[in-house]
């Protein structure tokens, strides 16, 4: 199995408290981390919620399933562990690679509004 297959099956309730914590060390809000998530699937807060506590969801089905992607992801760039997010070939791996990354820019300390090109 590649690093590819391994982060599918990882799950979205294993992922979610870990970007918690990461934004929690910069005071950051969980309420950020969910906005942030909405911008990009297009998930309500409630469907969030229910996918934060579900074991059985992996990344592969939590992309999958967004009920819309948003269509600006695009404008997000940059590197995620020496890539860029850019020329990632592989959607699912891109996808996972936007969240990472717009999760960073909240850390660094950029606004909402900035994260979201608002």
């Amino acid at each position: 199995m590649n690093q590819d297959d391994k982060m599918a099956q990882l799950t979205f309730a294993t992922v979610y408290p870990l970007y918690v914590a990461k934004l929690a060390r910069k005071n950051r809000s969980q309420a950020e981390l969910d906005q942030v998530i909405q911008w990009l699937t297009g998930y309500s807060p409630a469907e969030i919620a229910a996918m934060k506590i579900n074991p059985e969801l992996t990344l592969e089905s939590f992309f999958d399933q967004a009920p819309q992607m948003n269509p600006n992801r695009s404008l997000i760039t940059g590197s995620i562990c020496g890539v860029k997010v850019q020329k990632i070939q592989d959607p699912l791996v891109q996808n996972v690679r936007y969240l990472d990354k717009l999760v960073d820019n909240l850390y660094k300390g950029k606004s909402i509004e900035k994260v979201l090109f608002k």
